[in-house]
This record gives structure tokens, sequence and C-alpha cells, in this order.
């Protein structure tokens, strides 16, 4: 199972999500800031990244890898270096998008006088180099946890060749729902009573919350 951890889901929350076609339908939607982005935009169009419209705002790459974004909000614009963690940030100008962001990092402005060209174009570039070093994050894989039978199961399914069959054919995550069911039963009786409402359904090949998955 992979993770992705570069931060697109954070990017996408912050963005606009009505649907802009080009930057400049995005840098007209955001008049308020136009003279500021069309700043950042031209420093960017400087280099030698493509640009595209992607999660409804500007979006710059490198041999189809993102290297930023541009975004305006009600109070303030900012770049979006999505593999900004690597920056070495000498200005100290990088924040995070929130605590769990990985590699994401934000340069923001609240007035067009903030913006100091040389420094912001060292930045980019500095990120353009990063991602031709292969500096970026990585997806990464993570193991599936084992599923730990409750005894009380363990002992049904032993007994009971049909069930035990049936069991082996569900899915990891109905096994796991199964097993957390029975586990989370404080009383014997309560246990007891679980497990023979949910012979049935596995012997069915059902999951233990289906009924509600397919409402």
């Amino acid at each position: 199972m992979l993770e992705l951890v570069t931060d697109f889901n954070s990017i996408q929350k912050h963005f606009k999500m009505k649907k802009i076609y080009s930057v400049e339908e995005y840098i007209e939607n955001n008049a308020h800031f136009e003279e500021a982005l069309t700043i950042l935009r031209d420093l960017v169009n400087n280099t030698n990244l493509d640009e595209n419209i992607k999660w409804s705002a500007p979006t710059y790459s490198l041999n189809g890898k993102n290297i930023l974004s541009l975004g305006a909000f009600k109070k303030h614009f900012c770049i979006w270096f999505f593999n900004g963690v690597f920056l070495k940030d000498d200005q100290n100008l990088l924040e995070k998008a929130q605590e769990k962001t990985k590699g994401l990092r934000q340069m923001r402005f609240t007035s067009i006088d903030e913006i100091d060209k040389n420094i912001v174009l060292a930045y980019i570039k500095e990120a353009i180099e990063n991602q031709r070093l292969g500096k970026e994050i990585k997806p990464v894989k993570t193991t599936k946890k084992d599923i730990v039978i409750p005894i009380e199961l363990k002992q049904e399914l032993n007994a009971n060749t049909a069930l035990n069959d049936a069991f082996k054919t569900l899915t990891p995550s109905k096994q796991r729902e199964y097993c957390q069911h029975i586990e989370t039963a404080k009383r014997e009786a309560t246990k007891r009573s679980r497990l023979e409402k949910i012979k049935p359904m596995i012997l069915r090949g059902a999951g233990l919350h289906d009924k509600y998955k397919n409402c």
C-alpha cells in the first residue's frame, strides 16, 4: 500500500476549487492581488518551468514534476513549493501549511511591497536545482498489519470447517473488522453473542459493515 506524502491534499484544500482553465483567468478572479500575482508569474516564467493549471491554480513543473504553484486568498497570496522542505530557507520565509505537512512549504505575502524579486527568484532556482538533483519526497511503502484473530473466534473457526473456509475467502479488511468486533467486546457473554450473529454473515461472504457501505 502506498502512502503518498507529497501533500497534494493540503494544496488542494487551500486553493479555490472553482474550475479554472487558464492562468489569466485565475489572476482575473483574484483581482485584489492581480499585480502581485503577475509579478510572481513573470519571475517563474523567466525560468524553464512549464506553466499549467492544476487544482484550479497556476502550477509550474520540470519534466512533468511539480515544482511550485501560485495561490491567492482573501488576505494574502503565496508560492507553494511542493518539495520546499529541501530548500535552505536562509531568509526564513517558508512555513508549513499544517503541522502534519511533509514536503510542501508556503512563501506567504500580504502586500506587493513584500516581494523581493531577487530573493524570490533565488528560492525558485534552488527548487528547480533540487528537482534536478532528485531531492523530492518519495512515496513510502507501508506494511499491512497482521490480522490477529481473537481466541474466541479462532476456536469457532477451528470447530467449523465451513466457517473457517468462508473466513479465509474474505478480504483482509473484512477479516480485520470481524476480529476487532469480537476483540472489543468486554464481557464474555457479549463476545459469544457477537460470534453467533457474525457466523451467518461470514458464511455469506459479507463484511461486518456492508449494509452501511451500500447505503
